[in-house]
């Protein structure tokens, strides 16, 4: 017997990896919905989306943090009402709901890694719009909602920082990238196999609800990530300089520690994600990664 799980924001960065995770599993009938196909903000729509799904998994989300700051309203309206709207729509069909949050939630002052239950206080409005969303799982579904905060995100799919490394990598001769935030790469396919994993003991009664951090272990920064990157893809590191925040000033406010810890994982049986320098090599051997890198390596 299948079990039935719905993915939305499937075209995205993650939601693409979490079907390639699903459809390698026999038992799992997944249906994955892009933003076109499924608009979060409708409740009628989602109500017949998510009926007849056991388990949900959102990856639907409005993720451009800066124009968020002009139009928090809209982002709200996806981030927070949208997610309400799925919330209710599992609760009313006994649906699991795994959503994706932000390390952006948490202010970034701190010297230690947050807790997943650590006090929140955004600096943005992104982080004030995802925040609603968490706020709508733990309130419609406090037995059966399950939010994984992550940060860092990067892949095949899709721009994110490695890949825009890369590109670059083509066309500069060196590159400024900041030193001063810190925080965790996470390489989307390997929080899709945790996410997934976290579903099946969900469903399995193993889990308990609540939050999560899915993020790699260890910590580094955006200069560190990127020297990494270019000396695995066989690139020369020096290349990459180091410049503070204020050497690129943005409209949204970006929590300069993204550090977050892992202290629930084993409650739902489910292991912490390999350290991101491990991850990191892994993601780099991927086809269409590779393929960057020995573009940037021939480009000069």
């Amino acid at each position: 017997m299948t079990t039935r799980w719905l993915v939305t924001g499937a075209g995205g960065l993650l939601g693409r990896d979490v079907l390639t995770e699903l459809a390698a599993d026999r038992g799992v009938d997944v249906t994955g919905l892009t933003r076109h196909q499924l608009d979060v903000t409708d409740p009628s729509a989602v109500c017949a989306a998510v009926d007849g799904h056991r388990v949900v998994v959102n990856c639907a989300a409005w993720t451009d943090v800066d124009a968020a700051e002009a139009a928090e309203e809209t982002a709200t309206a996806v981030n927070g009402t949208g997610v309400r709207h799925l919330a209710r729509a599992c609760a009313d069909s006994g649906a699991l709901l795994l959503h994706l949050s932000t390390d952006y939630v948490f202010p970034g002052d701190a010297h230690d890694p947050y807790a997943e239950g650590a006090p929140t206080a955004p600096v943005n409005a992104y982080g004030r719009s995802k925040l609603a969303g968490e706020r709508a799982v733990a309130e419609l579904l406090p037995g059966t909602g399950y939010t994984v905060r992550t940060a860092w995100l990067y892949g095949t799919h899709g721009r994110n920082f490695v890949t825009t490394m890369l590109e670059l990598a083509r066309r500069r001769e060196t590159l400024d990238v900041i030193a001063d935030q810190h925080g965790q790469p996470t390489w989307s396919r390997a929080l899709a196999r945790q996410l997934t994993a976290l579903g099946r003991a969900a469903l399995a009664g193993l889990a308990p609800a609540g939050i999560y951090h899915g993020t790699a272990a260890g910590r580094t920064t955006w200069y560190g990530l990127a020297r990494e990157t270019f000396r695995l893809s066989g690139l020369d590191p020096e290349r990459i300089r180091p410049v503070g925040s204020a050497a690129f000033p943005r409209p949204a406010a970006r929590p300069a520690y993204a550090v977050l810890g892992h202290g629930r994982w084993p409650a739902a049986g489910v292991p912490s994600q390999p350290r991101w320098d491990d991850q990191l090599p892994k993601a780099l051997n991927t086809p269409a990664l590779a393929a960057l890198a020995a573009a940037a390596r021939t480009s000069r």
